[in-house]
């Protein structure tokens, strides 16, 4: 099996949700296996919590789970302005379903079992629409800024001026741990895995560089 991804650069990201625990070692110890980085999660719930603060590149998920399904779980994360490439699996494929998921923005629809050839091309797919969306267009920066809070914005713009925690905290008039939290779901939501990669999606927004310091800690 080959690296999907250069020696020189990090790891692809993987989400995998599905409610089978033997799948989920599997799929994990493959995908391992093949350079990505991967998370598993038993449930769309306890992903949706993760994805709050951690948001993968891509996402593998099954259809049909117990509470939440697959099919919602897209619903739920398009509703929080998350916009993941994601490839399903299911063991109870039928075309109105897999049409449902294409439509609902799913890159690939695979039926379990499913081999890993077939797989890891699908989510090639998936990364190669990931890799589009890190450069993404000016409209998906705007649609991701428009999914933040008024207060998540205000914590932005402070972050983007190099300005600590503690001074947005000041700044606001509320807490250190406040401003950690509406910093980790503006990350999140914008889909910047570093301070540099935020101030570079902000720079688009305002339509031209500004000046300010990235160099202080953002603890």
């Amino acid at each position: 099996m080959t690296s999907p991804y250069p020696v020189s650069s990090r790891p692809w990201r993987l989400g995998i949700v599905d409610d089978d625990d033997a799948v989920l070692r599997s799929l994990s110890r493959m995908l391992v296996a093949c350079g990505y980085d991967v998370s598993t999660f038993e449930s769309a719930d306890e992903f949706l919590a993760a994805v709050k603060t951690d948001v993968p590149d891509a996402l593998l998920l099954d259809l049909c789970m117990p509470g939440t399904d697959g099919l919602s779980l897209i619903d739920q994360l398009h509703d929080r302005g998350y916009m993941l490439p994601m490839v399903f699996l299911s063991g109870h494929a039928d075309v109105p379903t897999s049409v449902r998921a294409i439509r609902a923005g799913a890159v690939d629809f695979l039926e379990k079992p499913c081999d890993e050839a077939t797989l890891l091309a699908s989510l090639e797919r998936a990364l190669d629409l990931a890799r589009n969306q890190a450069n993404g267009s000016d409209q998906v920066v705007q649609t991701r800024w428009l999914s933040l809070t008024p207060r998540e914005r205000e914590v932005v713009r402070h972050v983007v001026q190099g300005q600590l925690n503690k001074q947005i905290a000041a700044a606001l008039g509320t807490t250190e741990k406040t401003v950690k939290v509406h910093r980790g779901r503006a990350m999140a939501k914008m889909a910047a895995k570093s301070v540099a990669e935020l101030v570079r999606l902000v720079d688009r927004l305002d339509g031209q560089p500004a000046e300010r310091s990235t160099a202080r800690a953002w603890t």
